[in-house]
């Protein structure tokens, strides 16, 4: 079977697994989750090299292969910064994301062979999760404009989600790294006004420079019924740590909604699929469960990168079965604790450089008038 063959099959098969679950909500089973991986990550063992160098530095061939998905090695994030992690040639990649926190100037790439498998994994997680009673919102989005930025995983994904699944008048509200407050307020209060539930989404910084902007104005608006907001992570700036319960609590505040209308989603530029809160009533925010899809799970590793026990602290290692033209495997520097019924994300290692949404947000704060104080 020639590349394009065997490519072709196995996105029609992980293509397969995504829809059922979103469909029909049904799941893989362990012995089905591990074959696809094992099988996934020898089809990248013989067609990604950077990758297959790198297994084999640690020991692991197609000789001595893995006898779990829990074994196939990660490759840290860092990574994508220092070579092109692909199954075929990047120079005609459907799709490029960058991370864009990076100490050095130098971003990652994420080079993807096509949006099918990106497409239908975010788009059946965000309607499970966050879509779950089917309603049309409309979508105020606080991240980066694909106009602007077209390498931003986080402005195309919402891009596509407001284009799928939106009422048709989504808004975007940064430019060149400026929070357009203004345009914000006036549509906020227009969406108000029509009772049209909405959405909106931001990183937690730029959440933070909305309601340092709201309270400057005196300004409360309160979201229609079936509103909801969410939050993609970011609270480590370079100059100001902010705190996901005093966030959500200003958030209910300016807002008049309740916590449980505020949902945090977390993604990596390094993957095609996210996690989402799980949510109930009364739960404490600090304890919230991040899920995942069926094809995507998590392992939390010790300095060994052997699986931690339940509630114990360690760093974040993600299969991603969405993952077929890059990486199976990604070793984050994030740290959390795993659960039987999902993750719960503590924070960043010590000596990790801030990355991403936080980076992204902290420009912004530079950019805007010194009305709004830190």
């Amino acid at each position: 079977m020639d590349y394009s063959t065997e490519s072709q099959a196995l996105d029609r098969e992980i293509l397969g697994v995504i829809n059922a679950w979103h469909h029909d909500g049904i799941e893989l089973k362990q012995g089905e989750f591990d074959d696809l991986a094992l099988r996934l990550f020898d089809y990248q063992l013989r067609y990604n090299v950077p990758y297959a160098r790198y297994c084999e530095r640690l020991g692991v061939t197609r000789d001595a292969f893995p006898a779990s998905w829990e074994a196939i090695p990660a490759v840290p994030a860092p990574a994508f910064k220092e070579a092109a992690l692909t199954t075929f040639d990047p120079a005609v990649a459907a799709l490029i994301f960058e991370t864009s926190g990076t100490t050095d100037g130098k971003p990652g790439r994420h080079y993807l062979e096509t949006p099918a498998l990106y497409d239908a994994a975010l788009l059946a997680g965000f309607d499970r999760f966050m879509l779950g009673d089917g309603v049309a919102l409309r979508y105020f989005n606080c991240v980066p404009n694909p106009l602007e930025s077209p390498h931003s995983s986080l402005g195309y994904m919402m891009k596509r989600v407001a284009e799928e699944r939106g009422d048709g008048k989504a808004g975007w509200y940064l430019r060149d790294g400026e929070l357009l407050f203004e345009t914000l307020k006036s549509d906020l209060l227009q969406a108000a006004a029509e009772r049209q539930a909405v959405c909106l989404v931001a990183t937690a910084f730029a959440l933070v420079y909305v309601l340092d902007a709201m309270e400057g104005d005196g300004l409360r608006v309160s979201l229609p019924p079936g509103s909801r907001i969410i939050e993609t992570g970011g609270f480590k700036g370079r100059s100001r740590m902010v705190s996901r319960e005093q966030l959500y609590e200003r958030a209910c505040d300016r807002f008049y909604v309740v916590p449980e209308a505020i949902r945090a989603e977390y993604g990596m530029t390094e993957l095609s699929s996210q996690y989402y809160d799980r949510v109930s009533a009364g739960a404490v925010l600090a304890q919230r469960r991040k899920i995942a899809p069926p094809w995507l799970r998590a392992r939390v590793v010790g300095p060994d990168r052997k699986t931690m026990p339940f509630g114990e602290i360690g760093s974040i290692l993600h299969v991603d079965l969405a993952n077929r033209s890059s990486c199976i495997a990604i070793q984050t520097e994030d740290l959390g604790k795993q659960y039987g019924d999902g993750l719960v994300l503590i924070g960043r290692e010590i000596d990790a450089e801030p990355r991403g949404c936080s980076l992204d947000s902290e420009d912004l704060r530079e950019r805007r008038s010194a009305s709004v104080s830190l």
